[in-house]
């Protein structure tokens, strides 16, 4: 089992991450230990979010930015029904988006984003969402992590991995970034796991790792007790308190 972490620097995520310092080799070990239980864990782990086509899966993602997958879909299912092609998202009238979305948060901005982006796709793309990582990055709105979620959930294509707030704190608390300044930090902790996940477990790793967050190494009081990547985790045990143990409820987000 990996030297325990100082508790209070991983449960902060400040200071250089847990085994920071861990040779790249014995990371890719340890990291293919971590892969094969998230593996057996969720096996049918996938997008949480209800999408029936790409430019579904864009919108409902762009929603979901400070918001849960719970309540996205609840206010998709009107949305979708109201508008069926980005050209019509395109030309609708920005109160109208805003009145179906606002209960998501920062809903003005949210629908100037869908707006633009559904404007990008109607003229340059012929409607369809851009299928590669540099096109669907020319889209308003639209960073690293929603392209990643699109291009690997919708496409299939294994082109980089989802980092939202549970991937980087897991990943941060299971040592598997180095590089990353805090467990805010996407861009360095996707470079670091890129490296020591294998391409094809790209997409499926970081749904896996987003449940696993949710539910099990959640923010305040991660269960783990419950863990089954304990064994494999520099901070296990530290984070937890005394009385915590089953039932203990994960992160509504």
């Amino acid at each position: 089992m990996p030297a325990r972490h100082k508790p209070k620097d991983a449960a902060a995520g400040r200071g250089k991450p847990p085994l920071a310092g861990e040779a790249l080799a014995v990371r890719k070990k340890r990291a293919a230990k971590i892969l094969a239980t998230l593996k057996k864990l969720y096996p049918d782990a996938t997008c949480a979010l209800h999408w029936s086509n790409p430019l579904e899966l864009l919108i409902a993602t762009i929603l979901s930015a400070q918001c849960t997958d719970e309540r996205v879909n609840m206010v998709t299912p009107t949305l979708f029904a109201r508008y069926k092609t980005a050209a019509e998202y395109a030309a609708a009238s920005p109160a109208d988006i805003e009145a179906i979305i606002q209960s998501t948060g920062f809903f003005r901005n949210k629908a100037r984003s869908i707006q633009a982006a559904c404007r990008r796709i109607a003229d340059q793309y012929a409607g369809k969402v851009p299928d590669t990582m540099e096109e669907i990055l020319t889209l308003p709105g639209v960073a690293r992590k929603t392209a990643n979620v699109v291009l690997g959930t919708a496409y299939g294509r294994n082109e980089g991995i989802v980092v939202d707030t549970h991937v980087g704190r897991v990943a941060w608390r299971l040592g598997l970034t180095w590089t990353s300044r805090n467990t805010k930090d996407p861009i360095r902790t996707e470079q670091d796991l890129m490296q020591i996940i294998p391409r094809k477990d790209w997409t499926g790793f970081g749904h896996a790792m987003v449940l696993h967050g949710r539910y099990v190494c959640v923010a305040r009081n991660p269960r783990c007790r419950d863990c089954k990547l304990a064994p494999f985790c520099p901070s296990a045990l530290n984070l937890a308190r005394p009385a915590d143990g089953p039932g203990v409820r994960g992160d509504a987000d």
